[in-house]
């Protein structure tokens, strides 16, 4: 398995990850939403406090 961001050997004790370093980078993406996932808008009414039911 390699490092998801610098490509080199994991380490077992950072697992997917080569190093605390590129453990770091990855939770510091999440955090500042460098990763997304995608979603749909969910059509409602603005006036309405509640959201749609869902089905």
């Amino acid at each position: 398995m390699t490092c998801p961001i610098c490509a080199r050997p994991a380490d077992p004790n950072y697992r997917p990850f080569c190093s605390r370093r590129c453990a770091d980078i990855d939770l510091g993406r999440w955090l500042t939403g460098g990763y997304a996932v995608p979603a749909e808008d969910e059509d409602w009414s603005e006036d309405s406090t509640e959201p749609p039911p869902r089905q």
